[in-house]
């Protein structure tokens, strides 16, 4: 079996009250990097044995490193600027309640280049620490676009943003191609924004400013399809769409039907891993588009909430889902990670890892093992 796996899951979990005991010291001087990376080591094998433990073959470090999903990587290009409290995005509860929350935005200051391996060293240590299959999670190219759009890219460095868009391209590919060098061979990109642009009011904003989404749409499309380029054609590459996911509240709603027949058909991905745990992401229709050789990871489970969904609803709704898309190129997972930033979502430890066992044991009975 190759990934995405028919049991999967997005990519970070809850962080141990120890390990962020020991980045609070780190922050306050309190403990060296070397020591705090010691910590995280031990805190990410205890991970990976809790992950093969519960039956799961695509294995991650949990983002026990980092501190936002997409921050900590896309500060590591160069050009590249970080601002806090610029915006404020209206992160929000299923009760109706506000989450306050000044999200990071990315500027582009100077030419965006690839200075270094980014996560060279993180997948080696992941990789020594498994028997199964090591995934790297990374954001996608559009994270360092969308939010602040042509505002946060200077003119003076790029007056053409053409050519931003090669440079990113290029620090994608060369990322990429470190990755693969070591033996990555499951790579997924998050992106938030392409799910965003699902939603009519922030399709609105988005042409009030002077985008066009569907253009946006194609553009990000193209931005994946050129960074994974010159992957190994045995490299399986997913992308994974998300409406927000911060403290359990989110940001976006809407279906998927004003971006799926570009995204299913133009990105030259392996797999799609896609939020469906509620209504807010709409119908199965959209999954018409998909074409055959994809495959659709279907995040019917909330990583928001500890309640452990019963199995049969679960598989009456991959029946539903099944309607558009063909049973045999589906997967499940929960719709996003139990910690996109290290905050995390409102569930404990232990409800993370039942919620996953109900996984695997759904995706057992649905697909055999």
């Amino acid at each position: 079996m190759k990934p995405p796996f028919k049991a999967d899951h997005v990519g970070s979990f809850l962080r141990p009250e120890r390990l962020a005991a020991a980045r609070a010291r780190f922050q306050d001087g309190k403990i060296a990097r070397e020591e705090l990376r010691d910590i995280e080591d031990s805190c990410i094998a205890d991970l990976v044995r809790r992950q093969e433990d519960v039956g799961l073959r695509g294995i991650t470090d949990g983002e026990f490193r980092r501190t936002y999903f997409h921050v900590d990587f896309l500060e590591q290009l160069d050009g590249v600027d970080v601002t806090y409290g610029e915006f404020k995005n209206a992160f929000r509860k299923d009760d109706g309640t506000a989450v306050g929350f000044a999200p990071p935005t990315m500027h582009i200051s100077e030419p965006v280049r690839h200075a270094g391996p980014i996560q060279g060293a993180d997948f080696e240590y992941l990789k020594t620490q498994t028997r199964q299959t090591p995934k790297v999670t990374i954001p996608a190219p559009s994270m360092l676009h969308f939010r602040g759009g042509r505002d946060a890219i200077s003119r003076d460095v790029y007056p053409d943003l053409d050519q931003f868009y090669d440079d990113l391209s290029a620090a994608y590919r060369a990322e990429i191609r470190d990755l693969a060098d070591r033996g990555c061979r499951y790579l997924q990109m998050d992106d938030t924004n392409l799910a965003y642009l699902c939603d009519p009011a922030i399709r609105a904003s988005t042409a009030r400013r002077g985008d066009d989404p569907d253009a946006l749409t194609r553009l990000y499309c193209r931005l994946v399809n050129d960074a994974i380029a010159q992957r190994p054609d045995d490299m399986v590459v997913a992308v994974h769409l998300c409406r927000g996911n911060f403290k359990s509240a989110w940001v976006a709603e809407g279906g998927y039907e004003p971006v799926a027949e570009i995204l299913f058909n133009e990105m030259a991905v392996d797999g799609f891993f896609l939020e469906y745990d509620d209504e807010r992401s709409g119908d199965f229709a959209p999954l018409r588009h998909i074409p055959s050789g994809k495959t659709v990871v279907l995040g019917l489970m909330s990583s928001k909430s500890g309640t452990v969904e019963p199995a049969d609803l679960v598989k009456r709704r991959i029946d539903e889902a099944a309607q558009f898309v063909d049973l045999d190129q589906c997967a499940l997972s929960h719709q996003c990670g139990f910690s996109s930033t290290a905050h995390g979502n409102d569930l404990s430890d232990e409800d993370q890892w039942r919620k996953l066992d109900r996984c695997v044991a759904i995706a057992r009975d649905v697909w055999g093992d």
